[in-house]
């Protein structure tokens, strides 16, 4: 393999993983809040365990991706130092604003999440945890500000080869950045709609924590119906978006190769990419008409392009339906779980249960296809139309140095991540229990200063304040 097909596969290993944690942080942000709320307007020591709970996930996987997202900042100037000098000026702001203005605002209220609960008062512990979800989201603003303008690039100037910054609201607010941010945050709650209705599930399963396992479930199906819902109206705006700004990348989605009207629009395929053909099921004028509202709508072909600016249309067109077909069972899936609620019956389906306990496997992956979709629709080009991913590596970095990085990589993120489900199972099996004493509780409130590796041991102790370190 050469160094630029191996940069990118090491890149892309190292984003996956790191969004593996990503969504979990902002979708259990969101059950932080709302349990610190439910806590703050009842004072009841059980409300308070179950806050504690969310506080420990919450915290676990934070540190987690912290850790995973230091990386790929490294990988820009290691792996691709041609990029780097090209998008330094535009990339210098958001990169800044998003350690500086977010990470701090959150990692500074976590503290006083996981110190302060006993030395605050509570309506100011509530704002901090209103504040730890404020500084997550604002986070994923800034990364999203400085992906989407490799999308879509604005106020900018080209000068001796670098991209200089000239507009920074119209390069911040570039076509795409509103809304791939919403469709990505709506996501993220997707996740964690699905993963609260898990626990629920499991709890239920196992005769424990029912009160708040019932609670749980609940939220988790209606909140996760009202997101996967959300999810194809954000979806059409970024289609229309992409339709207009990015045509290749539309048309490698539902693999047409030819410009003009009544353009289908295919629901499941197989693209032949020789004869420049989808074989499949799809619906008759579907394309133009959710582009357009109408039959008549003209929609851009692949052979607007020549053969060297096309993206790899088969792995385009298969991660974009299979992010698309996850969506639609996601739907179906929390429509089910209400009905039975309707019924009477969903805290006795143990099929249901057992099969919701595991469902937030399916937004994870919907996320992952989503970003498979509009990253490789994104190429050739690294900065679409300015710079091409094969010019914007570094040079003096071979094939092997990368390999064996990768291989690195592959060794301390297996690490990771056994470790991090290990703590997050403990964290589960430990729940909520009750403050006063009872199940899942019951340690003094002790600060545990953990060492380099544990970390994420340190805080499954469930103690009322944990220190760690990375």
């Amino acid at each position: 393999m050469d160094a630029v097909l191996l940069s990118r596969i090491q890149f892309a290993f190292t984003i996956a993983f790191h969004f593996l944690f990503v969504p979990l942080s902002l979708g259990s942000a969101v059950a932080l809040v709302i349990g610190e709320r439910r806590y703050y307007r009842s004072g009841s020591p059980q409300d308070e365990a179950d806050a504690r709970f969310w506080v420990r996930l919450f915290t676990a996987t934070f540190a987690v991706g912290v850790a995973t997202g230091i990386t790929m900042e490294f990988a820009f100037g290691t792996n691709w130092a041609t990029y780097s000098r090209f998008v330094g000026d535009i990339f210098g702001a958001p990169l800044a604003a998003e350690g500086l203005l977010s990470f701090f605002l959150e990692s500074t209220f976590l503290g006083v999440l996981l110190f302060g609960r006993e030395r605050v008062s509570r309506r100011f512990y509530y704002v901090s945890a209103w504040l730890v979800a404020i500084g997550a989201h604002l986070s994923a603003l800034w990364i999203i500000i400085a992906n989407s303008w490799q999308q879509t690039p604005a106020g900018y100037e080209v000068v001796d080869g670098r991209a200089v910054l000239t507009d920074f609201f119209a390069a911040a607010l570039n076509p795409s950045t509103l809304p791939r941010y919403f469709h990505t945050v709506a996501a993220t709650w997707t996740v964690g709609a699905f993963f609260a209705a898990g626990i629920g599930a499991y709890y239920l399963r196992k005769g424990r924590h029912t009160d708040f396992a019932k609670r749980m479930l609940r939220f988790g199906l209606v909140f996760g119906l009202v997101m996967s819902v959300a999810m194809p109206f954000l979806g059409h705006w970024s289609a229309l978006q992409v339709a207009d700004t990015q045509p290749a990348k539309m048309a490698a989605f539902e693999g047409i190769y030819t410009t003009g009207d009544r353009a289908p629009l295919s629901l499941v395929g197989w693209v032949d990419t020789e004869g420049e053909t989808v074989t499949g099921l799809a619906l008759p004028s579907g394309l133009s008409i959710m582009l357009g509202g109408s039959p008549n709508r003209v929609v851009t072909g692949l052979d607007q392009f020549s053969p060297e600016n096309r993206p790899p249309v088969q792995l385009t067109f298969q991660t974009y339906h299979l992010m698309v077909a996850l969506g639609l069972l996601m739907i179906a899936w929390a429509l089910l779980g209400v009905f039975l609620w309707w019924r009477g019956r969903l805290d006795t389906s143990r099929r249901y249960l057992g099969v919701t306990t595991w469902s937030f496997v399916a937004p994870m992956l919907a996320i992952q296809t989503g970003w498979a979709a509009a990253e490789v629709g994104r190429q050739p080009w690294i900065v679409y139309n300015e710079l091409r991913t094969v010019d914007a590596i570094s040079a003096v970095v071979p094939a092997s140095q990368i390999v064996l990085s990768l291989g690195i990589f592959a060794v301390i993120y297996t690490f990771l991540f056994v470790a991090w489900v290990r703590v997050l199972l403990r964290i589960v099996k430990k729940g909520p229990g009750n403050r006063s004493g009872g199940e899942g509780y019951g340690q003094p409130a002790v600060v545990t200063v953990a060492p380099a590796g544990s970390a994420a041991a340190a805080i499954a102790t469930g103690a009322d304040t944990t220190a760690t370190t990375l």
